[in-house]
């Protein structure tokens, strides 16, 4: 490739905070689609469920499909972002989120929903490993903590917004739930326009071959082992062939995926990234992240609803808490990182005070107060809000700018794997937990449940139809199995923390992704104008 130096009148390839800000508006936009998406379902799925007369294990199937859908993706969309038009493939992204959200809306059975959810997981995955590419690129490591509170309150906006409106449309009759899913409709539309109008990033043409072998053994070797932990010991037992062929066929098929990428000259994932220790570690403790959060507090909201009775309006407002700890930890120490330029004590302190939020609701159950669950939801929230965001802030500012991409997809898709696993196995153990539960609670109200009739169905239970003594019952299970899963999900926390202590601390970088991107390449550098770039040569 011929390097093309750019005229000595060229802007420079910093941006001024009013251009960053331009270019971040359909960014954001996407993130809050992105966001909106998965919040506004959660709050309304008991509903969804019932309704479509579906069981526990399609719930978990529903949080599931979309997960592992972006888990699988996310790689091959940061290598993407590498090779081609990052602006191109938001949209690309975007519109899937459209197709797939108007599929879902228009869904009459729980199967459709579910290849829904996954067409909706692959813009994800598009969205979760570009968004923070882009921020990279035009943004230095040590101004990012600037825009951590628009990042924040954009998160906050979302997950509080969803559960509320997701609860009103749910208890409004003459709309239903399936608004949920066709309200993230215009927003994408909006956000594809605003990509359109205000992104402008230097495009390099490369004329390279995509690993399409390596993506696709990829994406099925961690598909089959997600689809492993999300049925066994619910569908089939843990010991059984189908856990042979789907784990066994899962290990050998990610083992011939690291074959190839080895020999490959533009892997989907570069494996010499993981001689990098602050990728390594970032890494670890991202998976173990995904595992203790999401696997964690996915479920908050059916225990809001069938343990403490609330409705799904109410549900969204009892989330508040968590999600105004995540903002305020991650603003405030977004801003002193920027200032200071030091950044693992936050790191540390994220990781242990996410750990004691799982611990201490590991205590609920469904007589906890409200006063309580925001407490610990609070800290929770507190802990997220210091250490995710600049788990990858880390990792960013130690790689070099061509690999920005490989190492923000490599950081995501571990956390969505994560994340897809504590959902799975949790989910199931929750599934599990209710039932013996509902079986002890019957026995002792001298219900004969001998003939398997003391767990009742598989479904989740639609508590405005329970008698008294019975409701009594379920709530209390669901309170006892949502502890239980806090419980399980704290050593993952701890482990993370453990990974986070050895990571060690460098300066960070004050030249953006491109900036650095152009001082490798030994290019000229290229601003961001009013029009697209023309390709270098």
């Amino acid at each position: 490739m011929t390097a093309i130096q750019a005229p000595a009148d060229a802007p420079p390839t910093s941006m001024s905070h009013r251009q960053i800000l331009q270019a971040m508006s359909g960014l954001m936009a996407g993130m809050f689609v992105a966001i909106l998406a998965g919040t506004v379902v959660s709050n309304a799925l008991p509903t969804i469920i019932a309704d479509l007369g579906a069981s526990q294990s399609a719930y978990t199937w529903v949080v599931t499909s979309e997960l592992l859908a972006m888990t699988a993706t996310v790689p091959l969309w940061g290598k993407l972002s590498d090779l081609f038009n990052k602006k191109l493939l938001l949209q690309l992204s975007l519109s899937m989120f459209v197709v797939g959200s108007l599929l879902a809306g228009f869904s009459h059975g729980v199967g459709l929903l579910i290849f829904s959810r996954v067409v909706q997981g692959i813009g994800a995955g598009g969205l979760t490993a570009l968004a923070q590419v882009v921020m990279a690129s035009v943004i230095p490591p040590r101004q990012l903590g600037k825009y951590a509170g628009i990042f924040g309150a954009v998160f906050a906006v979302g997950t509080v917004a969803g559960p509320l409106v997701g609860g009103v449309l749910v208890d409004t009759s003459w709309l239903g739930w399936r608004w949920c899913f066709f309200i993230g409709v215009p927003f994408a539309l909006l956000a594809i326009v605003l990509l359109q109008r205000t992104l402008r990033l230097p495009t390099v043409k490369r004329q390279v071959r995509i690993d399409w072998l390596g993506a696709f053994l990829i994406v099925a070797g961690v598909c089959a082992l997600l689809i492993w932990v999300s049925l066994a010991g619910n569908e089939f037992d843990w010991a059984s062939w189908q856990t042979a062929a789907l784990a066994g066929g899962g290990v050998l098929v990610l083992v011939a995926a690291v074959f190839v990428e080895a020999r490959t000259a533009e892997p989907v994932i570069p494996l010499g990234i993981f001689k990098n220790r602050t990728v390594t570690l970032t890494t670890v403790a991202s998976l173990l992240v995904g595992v203790a959060m999401f696997g964690g507090t996915v479920f908050l909201s059916q225990y809001f609803q069938v343990s403490l009775g609330k409705s799904p309006t109410v549900a969204g407002l009892m989330s508040l808490p968590m999600i105004l700890g995540l903002l305020v930890s991650s603003t405030v120490a977004g801003q002193v990182i920027s200032r200071t330029g030091v950044w693992k004590r936050y790191l540390v302190a994220g990781a242990l005070t996410m750990a004691v939020g799982l611990g201490l609701l590991s205590t609920i159950d469904d007589r906890t107060s409200f006063g309580l669950l925001s407490l610990y939801m609070a800290v929770l929230g507190v802990g997220v809000g210091m250490l995710m965001q600049n788990l990858v802030l880390a990792a960013q500012n130690d790689v070099p700018a061509s690999e920005l991409g490989a190492a923000t997809s490599v950081l995501s898709f571990f956390r969505s794997m994560g994340g897809t696993i504590g959902v799975s196995v949790l989910g199931a153990i929750l599934a599990n937990r209710v039932t013996d539960e509902i079986a002890d609670g019957l026995r002792d109200a001298g219900v004969n449940t001998s003939g398997g009739e003391g767990s009742g169905s598989s479904g989740v239970p639609d508590m405005s139809t329970l008698a008294g003594p019975m409701r009594t019952i379920v709530e209390h299970a669901y309170g006892v199995a949502t502890a239980d899963l806090f419980l399980m999900a704290t050593p993952f926390a701890l482990l993370a923390l453990a990974a986070v202590v050895f990571i060690k601390e460098k300066p960070l970088k004050t030249t953006s992704g491109m900036e650095r991107l152009a001082e490798e390449s030994g290019e000229g550098p290229a601003a961001p104008t009013g029009k697209d770039p023309a390709p270098v040569a």
